[in-house]
Order: C-alpha cells, then structure tokens, then sequence
C-alpha cells in the first residue's frame, strides 16, 4: 500500500535502550507515548536484534534467529487448501491459544497476475483478491520480508505454548486472495490475527503503523464486535513495536500515533476474530529500507508483534 505525505525527517534515536523505556512503553498501550518515552530514555536500531525476554525461550536451539534463506519460497511451489499449521509446545503461558499470522502478499504473486487481479467482495465493495506487494529500490520484495518475519514470530509465539497457523508460507502458487485470508483467521477461531506488511510510500517517509477494522456492517462484513478488541491488540502491538525496534510511528500518515482506522480492506471487513494489519516501515525510503533488510532488525519486529500479542492474549 502507498500514501502520500510529508516530506518530515523523524527525530533519531540515541544510541542506548534503558529498561525504564521497555517497561513504561509495556504499560501504555497508545504506540505515541510508548515513543516519547523512547525519546526520552533513548534507544538503539542496531544492537543485533538482542529483543526482549518475555516471549523467547532460555533453549539456545529455540530462540535462534531463522537465517536469511528461510525466507526463499520453494521453486516449485504447490497448491494447498489449508493455511499452514505448526504444533503448539508443550506447555507455556499461551497453551491452548491459536494465533493466525498472515504475510502480506506471496512471493508468487508476479507470476500470477490474472489470477491475483480477479475481484473478490469484502461487504462494503469488491476488491482485488491480491498483489505482488511492494519493494525496496534494490528489489528486495515486501512477500519476502512479510514471511521471514511470520517465520520468526512462528518461533518465538510457538515457545508461549500458542498454536500458530500461517495463511501462506509459500506453499502455494500465489495468494490466498483477501477474503479467503480472513475465512483462515475465522476458521481457526483465532484468538488474534496479525497481517504483516511494509508499505511502499515516497522517499522521507518513513516509521510504522498498525491499521484497525472500523466499524462496517455491510454484506459479508460485520465488524461491529470486533473493533474494540482489534484497538486493544493494535495498540498493544503499536507500543511493544516501539519499544524493541525503536522505530518510530509514521510520519506520513494518521495522527503521529501509529493508528490508523480503515474499511477499504477486506482482511479486516470480513473478520469475525480480533485482527490487525501492521506496515513495518517504507521501503521506499532508504533509510526503513536499511532496516527492513536487516536481518538482525526484523528479529526486532518479530519479537516487538509478538509480543503485543501476548499482552494481549494474556490481558
């Protein structure tokens, strides 16, 4: 997704993260006062992906960072019918709760244009049932990045004892289309979905932000019950992404707060469980894209999503 915006330099963070940041930002769910209080304490964007404890297991073979070539999709990818699924541990704070990650978009979309540009109904209108996503100037595709960083959410929500399913991980030739990625969330009963993406705006633009369902009853959707819901998981998620990527809310769009309310997505429209899209950055800018294609940054983000969702699915 593109917007236009400002042409607005965010301020830079220091270059130390005090434990005062991580705990004030765990306890105000509002992504805006979790980054002053960063600005604040200060932070660093480069201390090799090091993250927060509370969702990674002590096991070194556990809390391993998957590497780089995780995130190729196989050569000769097959259709499937159902999400990917993995088993959940043994035990751990969130046994017996399901988490639904969706990466945005499937690195086998370029190849299926006709297939991806048929219109699907999401309630209020219809929709494309999918894109290729965008890039970095270098070509380092948004599908790419989305299920490198699914993969390792998988990981360290799966050491949480949560039963993780994935609506794609490049198991399919392309999609699944919009509406069918909120049948999957809906079908697993989730407790939260998160949608992972990395937005594709005009350079200077840069930080994150977490898209909300609005309130919409038309057609297929209702999302009536799930809107208080999905703001407490967006916000949740909002304030841990600050804190443990010391990335910034988006300069360029919403209200400087990192939320952002919409009805024109039919991942969100056709939900019945609490669900979230996050833009991780632009990677159209140089600067985001340094990070988005940093290996040690995306355990960032990973760890940051995953743990907004356990503050949420704990309460």
């Amino acid at each position: 997704m593109s917007y236009a915006g400002p042409d607005f330099e965010p301020p830079q963070p220091r270059r130390r993260r005090g434990p005062l940041t991580v705990a004030l930002a765990a306890l105000v769910p509002g992504a805006l006062l979790g980054w002053l209080v960063y600005e604040t304490v200060g932070g660093s964007e480069d201390d090799g992906g090091s993250g927060r404890a509370s969702v990674r297991s002590s096991s070194p073979a556990a809390s391993r960072a998957p590497s780089d070539d995780a995130k190729e999709p196989s050569a000769s990818p097959k259709p499937t019918a159902t999400p990917s699924a993995s088993a959940p541990a043994a035990s751990g704070p969130l046994k017996g709760k399901v988490v639904v990650i969706d990466p945005g978009h499937n690195p086998g979309n370029f190849q299926h244009a006709s297939e991806i540009n048929r219109t699907v109904d999401i309630g209020t209108n219809s929709k494309e049932c999918d894109t290729t996503g965008t890039s970095t100037n270098d070509g380092y595709t948004e599908a790419k990045f989305t299920l490198d960083v699914a993969h390792r959410m998988r990981t360290l929500l799966q050491e949480q004892g949560a039963t993780v399913k994935l609506t794609q991980d490049g198991d399919r030739p392309f999609g699944p289309c919009v509406d069918e990625r909120a049948r999957i969330g809906n079908q697993a009963k989730a407790d939260a979905v998160v949608s992972i993406h990395a937005d594709g705006s005009g350079a200077g633009n840069r930080g994150f932000h977490v898209i909300l369902p609005g309130a919409v009853d038309a057609g297929a959707a209702d999302t009536r019950a799930i809107v208080g819901p999905s703001r407490d998981l967006g916000e949740r998620v909002a304030g841990r992404f600050v804190a443990v990527t010391g990335s910034a809310p988006s300069n360029y769009i919403g209200d400087g707060g990192g939320l952002v309310t919409r009805k024109d997505l039919g991942g969100l429209n056709l939900s019945t469980v609490p669900k979230v899209f996050i833009e991780c950055g632009n990677m159209r800018d140089s600067k985001d894209a340094a990070l988005l294609t940093s290996g040690a940054w995306r355990q960032k983000a990973a760890q940051g999503i995953s743990e907004g969702i356990v503050s949420f699915l704990r309460g």
